[in-house]
């Protein structure tokens, strides 16, 4: 075995055999068949369990890790990984019927997300999660919802700090924010949460996500940690669980390099006394969504056809943008790349050539590799898009133009 060609190097899927793209110990012709049709999603159990493994290792005991579902909610997935790490996060009353069918203790689940209705207030009241708390309004309807059922709900109040995570590919912190309670303004709800039937046990702080800057990182735990130590003073009970989000990003771009592990561990090691000492009832939680499950999924479609157009190479496939956005550049880029490519059934190739691969929408934003060096490939051969596991078909438009679904695999 060896590994595909140096653009689609990859910390997971680097093992071919006949050349053909292997996960684990399996083909992606073998997974193709048990799928029954293309295009599919299929995610690695083992890539997930190293990417758990490494990132405990490099963090200090005493971390707690949490799942964030948004990432990808295929139950098989969130099954596998509510055995991996320390609870789980969710942002609709879809994604916590998820997380209750797992063996996640309830009191380790909670609920983040502006706008939540009041069926779904309602639902996180009625389970026992925590539910984080966006605004004091959402904190007076919850409120009232469990004095007119005679409970008392479970919540901790999500902060937008007066920072941001810097160089993160999406800021979710500081500035004017739909998410969260300016940092400013928590005294004051905590101080009206105190009259309430309600249970606080801590905070929430997410300044923002995909960050390949290990300094930046440290740099926004850091301020969490003050932060939620300077807010406990107001709390009307102590603290504890400290949720100071992820931020934790993959490359998925020529020239991109990995985050490095070991400064944000020694950091947060470095902060724990003086966190024992300021919060010593707290549960220092990471909420890692992307960073846990990206890398661990592919995206495999099937050429449907070669075409030659004015001299450029067009890999007409029965994939697309309707089924894996991201992978398009119409989820959040401002400028088109591509994301790592391969023809999976002919990873290194004899002949290679410059050829765009697309899918079968009428559209010509449905472009998952624009002019980019692949094997040689013809009718019927798979063609594989890595770091697919997070973002892929739950963020993707499925309903555009009628297309079937795409299947998903767990292996």
């Amino acid at each position: 075995m060896s590994a595909p060609p140096r653009h689609a190097a990859h910390p997971f899927f680097t093992a071919v055999r006949d050349d053909v793209l292997l996960v684990g110990t399996r083909t992606v012709v073998d997974i193709a068949h048990d799928a029954g049709r293309t295009p599919f999603y299929v995610y690695s159990r083992a890539a997930l369990d190293d990417r758990v493994r490494a990132l405990r290792a490099a963090l200090p005991d005493g971390v707690h890790l949490h799942y964030a579902i948004k990432a990808n909610p295929m139950p098989a997935l969130v099954a596998h990984m509510s055995g991996l790490v320390d609870g789980l996060d969710v942002a609709s009353a879809g994604e916590l019927r998820v997380a209750l069918a797992t063996d996640t203790p309830r009191e380790h689940v909670s609920f983040a997300g502006p706008g939540k209705r009041d069926e779904e207030l309602a639902a996180a009241l009625d389970a026992g999660i925590t539910v984080n708390l966006e605004s004091e309004a959402e904190m007076e309807r919850l409120a009232r919802l469990a004095a007119a059922a005679g409970r008392r709900a479970r919540v901790a109040v999500r902060v937008n700090p007066d920072f941001q995570l810097k160089s993160s590919g999406m800021k979710m912190g500081g500035g004017a924010q739909q998410f969260g309670v300016d940092a400013e303004r928590v005294p004051a709800m905590l101080a009206r949460l105190t009259g309430l039937p309600l249970d606080f046990v801590g905070f929430h702080i997410y300044s923002g996500s995909q960050n390949l800057r290990a300094e930046a990182i440290v740099e926004a735990q850091a301020k969490s940690i003050e932060l939620g130590a300077e807010l406990a003073r107001h709390a009307p009970a102590p603290v504890r669980t400290l949720n100071i989000g992820g931020g934790f990003g993959i490359p998925y771009f020529p020239g991109e390099q990995p985050l490095e592990l070991a400064p944000i561990g020694a950091a947060l090691g470095a902060r724990f006394p003086a966190l024992a000492r300021d919060l010593p009832h707290a549960r220092l939680v990471i909420e890692l969504g992307r960073y846990l499950v990206g890398e661990a999924g592919l995206y495999v479609c099937r050429v449907i056809e070669r075409k030659i157009s004015r001299g450029r190479v067009f890999l007409v496939t029965d994939g697309g943008l309707h089924q894996h956005l991201a992978a398009s550049g119409n989820f959040g880029q401002v400028l088109r790349k591509n994301y790592p490519v391969v023809v999976a059934t002919r990873v290194h190739g004899g002949a290679r050539e410059i050829a765009s691969v697309v899918g079968p929408l009428c559209t010509p934003l449905d472009l998952l590799a624009d002019q980019m060096g692949l094997a040689q490939a013809d009718a019927g051969d798979l063609v594989a898009v890595f770091q697919s596991g997070a973002y892929g078909l739950t963020a993707s438009p499925t309903a555009f133009l009628g297309h079937p679904p795409p299947a998903e695999l767990i292996v």
